[in-house]
């Protein structure tokens, strides 16, 4: 039991249909439901941490219940930093116990992009640390991060092949069609499948990383608005999308804003249904329980199963 990389976990996932679920993480509530779905399910576990979640936990407090959940579970997990802006909060991460991080340089030119992995690659691979890069851009907010639709641009599969040789990256993030947020498409849902096997064809052992990968099922929708919310319209990428990816690379599928909404909406309707409430372990247990059912469900029908541990 302990944090361990993503090495030996993708090394299985490659190519045998099936990917690892890469879950967000903000509170106790959240890590606990995630953490209890994934032991019940015997599936293995990223928990992943954004700037926006350093920022409103703390970097102290979610490395300290990450450990706990590994006592408390006896499963191994990887802590993995998501959406790294610079070279500064990568070094961070790596000196504060997380065994892979990502280096998001999507924003920069190509050459710009490969100078600041491979610096990041260096330093986290001299310390036993697993490095996630982007390539393309993914429309929508990540945190502070804002990509308009207009300006986001597929993966170049040559240019994928370039940038895993020249950087020794472990994995790596491609933009097919997904986005981040709960509005993902303006129409019909579309991935660009085909760019997706070239990729892989050109580069068939390195693990891909699905960013803005939740499906934002239309009943959680529903119920936030039914107690209060205001999210009419939002679409995320069908379920079949997810799996038909998985088929061709993709080793680690990033969940968020479905966690997000699951949550939402629960502590909505309690409190709606109990006005009188005000103790917050009232709320917040039936929403920790709503998260590690949508963790199952991501489990059992996105990630086909995860290959039980």
């Amino acid at each position: 039991m302990g944090l361990i990389t993503t090495k030996e976990m993708f090394a299985k996932a490659l190519n045998k249909d099936y990917a690892v679920g890469a879950f967000n993480v903000n509170n106790m509530e959240i890590v606990q439901g995630i953490v209890d779905a994934a032991k019940e399910e015997q599936a293995p576990l990223i928990l992943q941490v954004s700037a926006g979640a350093r920022k409103y936990a703390r970097p102290a407090y979610l490395v300290k219940l990450v450990e706990a959940a590994m006592e408390d579970s006896g499963l191994d997990i990887v802590l993995h930093l998501d959406h790294g802006e610079d070279f500064d909060i990568c070094k961070k991460c790596v000196d504060d116990g997380f065994t892979s991080v990502m280096i998001d340089g999507s924003k920069h030119e190509f050459e710009e992009n490969i100078a600041l992995t491979k610096k990041v690659v260096e330093y986290a691979h001299a310390h036993g640390v697993v490095v996630e890069a982007e390539l393309g851009k993914l429309a929508g907010i990540e945190d502070n991060i804002k990509v308009d639709a207009r300006s986001a641009t597929f993966t170049v599969p040559e240019e994928a092949a370039e940038f895993v040789a020249r950087t020794g990256v472990d994995s790596l993030a491609v933009s097919i069609g997904t986005s981040h947020g709960a509005y993902k498409f303006k129409g019909e849902p579309y991935l660009d499948f085909e760019r997706l096997e070239q990729i892989h064809k050109l580069i068939p052992d390195t693990p891909l990383v699905l960013h803005g990968a939740s499906t934002v099922l239309p009943e959680f929708v529903a119920r936030c608005n039914q107690y209060g919310g205001n999210i009419p319209g939002a679409q995320g990428v069908p379920e079949d999308m997810i799996l038909e990816a998985v088929k061709h690379g993709v080793c680690k599928v990033n969940i968020d804003t479905d966690l997000r909404l699951a949550m939402t909406a629960e502590v909505r309707r309690f409190l709606i249904e109990h006005p009188e409430e005000f103790d917050p372990r009232k709320y917040m247990s039936p929403a920790r329980d709503a998260i590690k059912a949508m963790v199952q469900h991501k489990i059992k029908n996105v990630l086909n199963g995860s290959n039980r541990l």
